[in-house]
């Protein structure tokens, strides 16, 4: 017994350290805050401002609670094994383990370091070399990320754009996954996904290899955490194209902002609204800026050089294999398996996981 009452001990040490460096009363303050926010009676009067409340709230709970209660139940079980009493000890073995296990699964938000790991993120998948099994490939991506945020508490999608392909798939898409450190989970996503399969769209039914890039973005909304000159701003207007109803392509509602220090152009067309799709595209262009500010290191968004194409392209960091063998593997992590359906089914955690584990031991 008195072995087990130190690993509870011990366990009890631990999930005191990890809510000392998750900041954990910091966060709890910032959630009550944002609870007492929605008891407002006016609360609901604004409702995109609520709804954006609300979203950060559930974001911060779903991180929060389950570290409480962690903590709490371990509190109580040292308490119980305190006791002494031997015939308890088998039950509280099994209870030790069963905890051990939660916190070896929530350890890893001690890996969210960045500085933008806690935003929301904004996703888009290009089709690249491959013809018709590209933009299929790419579609095929763009279904795995909306699963995975289906399956991740308190995260929500919105589609912002989507261009078909020709004959199927798709030649691009960017969504925005909302929810606490969704960025920080998906930053490992950036890169070019390589795709190896036996071709629908081959007449010999032989095998391709297709190629799609992810970019991913964290989400900056608010226009302080990015300041833009607006004389470093270059806006048109244009007719939208392609589906979406009668206002959509017959009204000058689509916005393109280039932003002339880095010759960043962002063009949004999915809002019937002019106003809604200049706010995305300001967002998006924030988001892009913020990235590269923090590739560059540097301070001031003037003193950073447009982003090198040629080196994206060739940053190839996960191969999937549906065909000898079926495989898909992290070329940095070495994390693999062969469960491919799950993995196209949105089950990416172990990947997402492998990757923080890998670039924490990068940096170290």
């Amino acid at each position: 017994m008195q072995e087990l009452i130190n690993q509870i001990n011990e366990l009890n040490g631990l999930t005191k350290d990890s809510l000392a460096q998750l900041n954990i009363d910091t966060l709890q303050a910032e959630a009550n805050k944002l609870a007492a926010c929605t008891m407002q009676p006016k609360f609901w009067d604004d409702k995109l401002k609520a709804q954006s409340i609300n979203k950060k709230l559930v974001a911060l709970n779903n991180r929060i609670n389950p570290w409480i209660d962690l903590a709490r139940q371990i509190k109580d079980l040292a308490e119980l094994a305190s006791l002494n009493d031997e015939n308890l000890t088998n039950e509280i073995g099994i209870h030790f383990k069963s905890l051990k296990k939660q916190y070896v699964e929530l350890k890893t938000d001690l890996l969210f370091d960045g500085e933008y790991d806690e935003h929301s993120a904004i996703l888009t998948i290009f089709a690249g070399t491959g013809g018709t099994d590209a933009q299929d490939w790419a579609e095929m991506l763009f279904r795995m990320y909306l699963r995975w945020a289906e399956a991740t508490p308190g995260a929500s999608v919105e589609i912002i754009g989507q261009t078909s392909g020709e004959e199927a798939g798709i030649k691009s898409a960017t969504i925005e996954i909302s929810g606490n450190l969704i960025y920080g989970k998906l930053r490992g996503e950036i890169g070019v996904h390589r795709l190896v399969r036996l071709s629908p769209y081959n007449a010999n039914n032989l095998r391709q290899t297709s190629f799609a890039k992810v970019e991913v973005l964290p989400k900056i909304d608010k226009p302080e955490e990015v300041q833009i000159d607006e004389k470093d701003l270059k806006i048109d207007v244009f007719r939208a194209g392609g589906h979406g109803g009668q206002s959509v392509n017959t009204t000058d509602s689509a916005v393109r902002i280039t932003h002339l220090p880095t010759n960043i152009t962002v063009a949004i067309q999915n809002e019937r609204s002019q106003t809604q799709n200049k706010e995305t595209a300001m967002t998006i262009l924030r988001s892009k800026l913020a990235q590269l500010k923090s590739e560059q290191h540097k301070e001031i968004i003037n003193d950073i050089k447009g982003p090198n194409e040629q080196a994206s392209w060739g940053n190839q960091i996960r191969s999937y294999v549906l065909h000898p063998y079926n495989m898909v593997k992290d070329l940095r992590t070495r994390h693999e398996t062969s469960d491919t359906q799950a993995v196209l089914n949105g089950k990416i955690d172990e990947f997402i996981t492998a990757y923080l584990e890998w670039n924490a031991s990068q940096n170290n």
